[in-house]
């Protein structure tokens, strides 16, 4: 027993670890305690010249220095702080404040990042600026040009004051004025842009959230209003923006208007066709490097326009799709496509946006109507493309019946093809493809186009006049050349066209006109109309460097038979055309004579060879002197004119001679190939 008893009083040893635990407890707490009411003002001084030996730039605490201090960041409180620029920047500060207040990652500054996930700045001064060396105002180290030193910044707060960006080589020099007014609801941030943007002035205007969402990760979008205007590009949207550092997390509608959706090329880097004046509204998203335009409605001069659009900045050259209609497409609103001006009627369509240039006030040298301006194939090489386009009802055609069309547009590596491109055109299609290699200088392009069951009278509206003109008419262009305006490539250009008409009929009122058989229009007077049938109908020209060629230019009616030979010049638009009729019966008053078309494509002019009638003209006059009604002898018509052979004309229009004109139609046809 007493054993035992001896045992059991030995005292047991105790854990050490409970005791350094409680003594680190002890420890941090008392340097929590000491953190907490350490008077960090003391090291203002300090502080500042340490971070002006770093950054080799002058940085002051003006009145107070401040931190509080987290398990993971710290808050640190400035009141009154000013940083100097880098010598060379424009701006004397980066930053000049009354108070800032930010909060900074602790982890990260043992890896020498920068994190820093709230900035607050009162009534500050800000001057930022980056050169095309990658040099940038707001990277902390003495090398400006190293992104290791750049913090990254996840909000921003600011009451009011004013910021400056200037970038050169982007083309930006804006200066925003803040003001903060917490009345305005959760919008209470009102700012105010002016400056220059790619060249063009640029204002801005709008309302936001109090917090700036610049890179911060897992916060709420913040709203964001804005109305802009760069040169006659003017923007209205109204959303949200996750993240302003890429732009990322757009959800917004949008209103967008200007003289020609060209203009958007240098300002937002897409590229797009020289338009008449437009305005479209929509829903825009961004996300990643994809933007997303859905529900687009808006005109283009007098046209309407609807659809979607996506732009995809992720490949090594962006990408624009989308798929656009119209219910009604106004003719006058293709002519800026090919580097015309718009049309008086469609300049001033669109309210709020000054008029560009037009047609009436644009002087062509010497009366040429092709266009001149130079296709600008450097966007042809900014991006890729595949974008259809639909119209449902073409309107003020004119002399051109366009009913409908649609196309496909694409874009790659610099070659713009438009396949298919199928038009509705006088009850009948013409369709095929259009292609240009804009990574050539000048452009190789090349047209193939088929025309199939046009209506003789709704192409020719003066036939339809006579009301019982009836005819199809088929064609085909294959032209291929290179150029840089419209004008050049059709001055230079080689291949083959060809226009078919089969049997058909039409009033006869006018080819008694163009066949001037006066004894015709005696008949058709007393007897009212009749219809002529026309047997064929073949216009076929080798094309050569320009020069078309007539190959086959003949038209058989039952009246009369027209074979005409002569060249039309597209590098000088000038027509050089002798057409003989050879009427197929006897008519008193005829004059039998050549008709000459000459001048130019917009000055055409028509005539008579003066030499055959002036023979038949002092003949009539010599038998005339004997007995006036032997006058009417000379200009009686024995009828020489002989059905053509339709099926050899036919023939020999479809079949291209050789030589250029061969090899450019073959070319050409590769338009259609992909």
């Amino acid at each position: 027993m007493e054993k035992n008893e001896t045992t059991n009083s030995i005292p047991r040893k105790r854990p050490l670890w409970p005791k350094l635990l409680a003594g680190l407890v002890l420890l941090f707490a008392a340097l929590a305690v000491g953190l907490a009411f350490f008077p960090w003002d003391v090291l203002r001084e300090p502080v500042n010249r340490y971070v002006s030996e770093k950054t080799g730039r002058k940085f002051e605490i003006t009145r107070r220095l401040d931190v509080g201090l987290g398990w993971r960041q710290a808050t640190v409180r400035l009141d009154g702080v000013e940083f100097a620029n880098p010598s060379w920047a424009r701006d004397p500060y980066l930053v000049k404040a009354e108070r800032a207040e930010f909060e900074i990652g602790l982890w990260p500054l043992l890896s020498s990042s920068i994190v820093i996930p709230r900035l607050a700045l009162s009534s500050p001064t800000v001057g930022l600026q980056m050169e095309s060396d990658g040099r940038r105002t707001w990277a902390l180290g003495k090398d400006t040009s190293d992104g290791g030193t750049v913090p990254t910044i996840g909000q921003i707060q600011v009451d009011s004051g004013a910021v400056d960006f200037l970038a050169k080589h982007l083309g930006v020099d804006v200066h925003a004025d803040l003001n903060y007014d917490s009345s305005r609801g959760e919008m209470p941030l009102d700012y105010r842009i002016k400056g220059r943007y790619k060249g063009q002035p640029l204002t801005a205007s709008g309302r936001t959230g109090n917090v700036l969402q610049i890179s911060a990760a897992g916060a709420p979008p913040f709203p964001l209003e804005i109305r802009a205007a760069a040169g006659q590009t003017q923007l209205k949207a109204t959303g949200t923006v996750a993240r302003l550092s890429d732009l990322d997390g757009i959800d917004a509608r949008f209103e967008i208007k200007g003289q020609t959706l060209g203009a958007l090329f240098p300002l937002l880097g897409i590229a797009l066709p020289q338009t008449s004046p437009y305005m479209l509204s929509g829903k825009l998203d961004k996300r990643g490097k994809l933007w997303e335009a859905s529900g687009l409605k808006g005109r283009l001069g007098l046209s309407d326009i609807a659809g979607d659009m996506r732009f995809d900045q992720a490949g090594k050259l962006p990408h624009l799709a989308g798929d656009l209609r119209s219910k009604v497409m106004d003719m006058d609103d293709l002519g800026p496509l090919i580097g015309l001006p718009p049309t008086a009627r469609t300049a001033a369509t669109v309210e709020g946006v000054a008029p560009p240039p037009t047609v009436t006030q644009v002087k062509r040298p010497g009366g040429k109507v092709l266009p001149t301006a130079p296709l600008d194939f450097e966007r042809l090489r900014a991006m890729n493309a595949d974008v259809k386009y639909t119209a449902d009802r073409i309107r003020n055609v004119r002399d051109v019946p366009l009913e409908r069309g649609s196309v496909q547009v694409k874009l790659a590596e610099g070659v713009l093809t438009l396949d298919p491109l199928d038009l509705g055109v006088a009850g009948g299609r013409l369709s095929g493809a259009i292609r240009i290699d804009g990574s050539k200088n000048p452009a190789d392009i090349r047209a193939s186009l088929d025309a199939r069951a046009m209506q003789l009278a709704r192409l020719f509206p003066k036939l339809e006049t006579t009301g019982n003109s009836v005819g199809r008419l088929d064609g085909r262009i294959n032209l291929s050349g290179s150029g840089s305006t419209v004008a050049n490539w059709l001055g230079g250009v080689s291949g083959d066209v060809a226009v078919i008409s089969g049997r058909g009929q039409f009033g006869n009122l006018l080819p008694v006109f163009a066949t001037l058989v006066g004894g015709d229009i005696i008949k058709f007077m007393l007897r009212g109309d009749r219809n002529v049938e026309l047997r064929c109908a073949a216009l076929a020209f080798d094309v050569n460097k320009g020069l078309m060629t007539g190959r086959t230019l003949v038209v058989d009616t039952t009246n009369a038979v027209f074979i005409a030979t002569g060249q039309a010049n597209l590098a000088t638009e000038g027509l050089d055309f002798v057409v003989r009729p050879e009427p197929k019966s006897k008519s008193i008053l005829s004059i039998r004579t050549p008709l000459v078309v000459s001048g130019t494509f917009g000055d055409p002019k028509g005539g008579l060879e003066v030499g055959p009638l002036a023979g038949r003209g002092l003949a009539a006059l010599a038998l005339g002197a004997i007995n006036p009604l032997l006058a009417l002898a000379a200009t009686i018509e024995p009828g020489p004119g002989e059905d053509s052979d339709c099926k050899g004309v036919v023939a020999q229009a479809n079949k291209p001679s050789a030589g250029a004109a061969a090899k450019g139609a073959a070319r050409a046809k590769g338009a259609k190939q992909p």
